[in-house]
């Protein structure tokens, strides 16, 4: 079982308290999440995408990841996509990060009301990739050279979710 807590920057949100712990598991993996622009601001970028940020934790609320939504598209009243982003601590690697990415897209899906949820990786992501594909992503294609990462020119692939992995009906976004 997994638990998500929404992180809200203010002097009455509880869970601030998971701040460091954001900052250690980014450090450690943030070779997979960011390229040489996001590299100018570190871990302080990932804090833009507030409210949309939510903690991930076990039962015993101990710190298990990160996930965040960025890059929504829709017309204002509907969304229609967004982009996910999730770091998880070595810990959680398994069951419970497949566990718990089947849950949060669900959550996405009812709450938001998104068509459609996508992920931009590295190449080289390989335990991401793999991962994305358990739970029902699918690749759509490779940005050539898209960013710089490491002063070198870097592609990005992109994968996919479409609600009706979870819900077979048709949904129409006219």
């Amino acid at each position: 079982m997994c638990k998500f807590k929404q992180i809200i920057l203010s002097p009455s949100c509880s869970n601030l308290h998971y701040i460091p712990d954001i900052i250690n598991c980014y450090g450690k993996y943030a070779k997979y999440l960011q390229d040489d622009y996001a590299k100018n601001f570190g871990v302080f970028h990932i804090f833009l995408s507030f409210p949309n940020f939510w903690v991930i934790t076990d039962n015993l609320d101990k710190f298990m990841g990160f996930v965040f939504l960025d890059n929504f598209t829709g017309n204002g009243s509907a969304n229609f996509s967004a982009e996910i982003t999730v770091c998880f601590d070595k810990k959680a690697w398994g069951s419970f990060v497949r566990y718990s990415a089947k849950f949060f897209l669900k959550y996405c899906f009812d709450t938001f009301g998104f068509y459609k949820i996508k992920a931009l990786i590295f190449p080289d992501n390989f335990r991401v990739k793999k991962l994305l594909k358990q739970v029902g992503f699918e690749y759509e294609t490779t940005l050539p050279d898209e960013t710089l990462r490491l002063n070198k020119v870097q592609d990005i692939d992109v994968y996919s979710i479409k609600r009706n992995y979870y819900y077979k009906d048709e949904v129409n976004y006219d």
